[in-house]
């Protein structure tokens, strides 16, 4: 039996790795001669980085660059096996988690680091990029980036404004051509879901703004300086962008992409491909994903969604494991031949979190027994 096991992170207990290889340890056991193809997945955010290099056998590198505070930090960016396409998580570099709680505000964040990463990268001589938006503690649009990329912007002074978010509204001048122009031979595949644009009710300001410490108040100001700012941009390069799918993801990060080149695709889609699923899907007899939390959303651009959907395509089999099962999960049985929630009883989540790892090798054990059964231990 072949077997591909391509889950995504259970998020606050198991990386997609660990999960993939707690699944594959459990079906090892019972089924010793399954042929067991571990490809852990992502959507763009957390977990992005880790898992296009273990598809990829890909290296890390580490670089000090500007927080999203506008401190230094110390993270890292990847570089795929073949040497030829870098890798940059955007929530390693301006991530909302590197913000306490207290801190965040998205008037004094920014996206400067993603430009030095990508300064660095073209310097040694890198050209293609994959870039995962998830996770963003920023509302800039991107302003932090093309800054750190040469792009001039001037306030009515004609003085160069401050990296932040509190500095997008001041955009009284852009222009392009100083950017350094090597970016111009580069491509971005930007891995994201989001499809909202930069501004308006959708936008990244109304829709994104709160989780990132914005209040009521603060979401207008913010919603306006972005359409000020993307006008600004758009009569300089005579091309529209603000309305484009994804240019509000980020905090307007996407946006800044697409004006430099940059092509939005499907998160899972991206990974997906850079790991060879869907070939190795073609020669499967079963996948199996999974995920921290399913329900009816599973299906809106979700890793375990995405999965099943692909599954479908080519006739396989597909299961579901998750740490638990929400509203309307039963959409997911048009894709799966079951979904099931590795809780074994009534927990508190910090439990559930903290025995992740067991719960889910047992559920895992068990279905491994009960396809034994049914399948004559092939």
């Amino acid at each position: 039996m072949n077997i591909v096991v391509a889950p995504d992170s259970f998020k606050g207990s198991l990386s997609a790795l660990e999960a993939g290889t707690i699944i594959q340890k459990a079906f090892c056991t019972v089924l010793p001669q399954a042929h067991i193809d571990v490809i852990p997945m992502a959507d763009g955010g957390e977990g992005t980085l880790e898992t296009l290099l273990f598809s990829t056998k890909g290296k890390r590198f580490q670089i000090e660059v500007t927080g999203p505070l506008g401190e230094k930090v110390l993270t890292e960016y990847g570089v795929f096996g073949d040497d030829d396409t870098v890798i940059i998580e955007m929530a390693k570099i301006s991530g909302l988690p590197m913000v306490p709680e207290e801190k965040r505000n998205p008037l004094d964040t920014t996206t400067f680091g993603i430009g030095e990463v990508i300064q660095e990268a073209i310097q040694k001589g890198y050209r293609k990029f994959i870039v995962g938006l998830g996770g963003s503690a920023t509302n800039d649009g991107g302003l932090g980036m093309l800054l750190a990329l040469g792009v001039t912007f001037l306030d009515r002074n004609g003085q160069t404004v401050s990296p932040f978010g509190s500095s997008v509204q001041q955009v009284a001048k852009v222009d392009y051509s100083t950017m350094n122009p090597i970016v111009r031979e580069c491509s971005f595949q930007i891995a994201s879901d989001v499809e909202n644009p930069l501004c308006g009710e959708n936008g990244a300001s109304a829709v994104f703004g709160p989780q990132k410490g914005a209040t009521e108040e603060m979401v207008h100001q913010l919603d306006a300086a972005l359409a000020h700012y993307g006008q600004v941009i758009e009569e300089h390069l005579k091309h529209p962008f603000m309305a484009k799918q994804g240019a509000g993801a980020a905090g307007g990060l996407g946006f800044a992409f697409l004006t430099i080149g940059g092509e939005m695709m499907s998160g899972a889609q991206l990974i997906g491909d850079a790991a060879g699923l869907q070939e190795k899907i073609k020669k499967a007899d079963l996948i199996i994903t999974g995920e921290g939390q399913s329900d009816f959303q599973t299906l809106f651009g979700k890793v375990p969604g995405y999965i099943g959907k692909l599954a479908a395509e080519h006739n396989v089999r597909a299961l579901l494991l998750s740490g638990s099962l929400g509203k309307g999960y039963e959409e997911l049985y048009k894709y799966f031949v079951g979904c099931d929630s590795i809780v074994t009883g009534p927990m508190h989540l910090q439990e559930c979190i903290e025995k992740a790892d067991t719960l889910l090798y047992q559920k895992a054990v068990n279905i491994a027994r009960l396809i034994k059964h049914f399948e004559g231990g092939n």
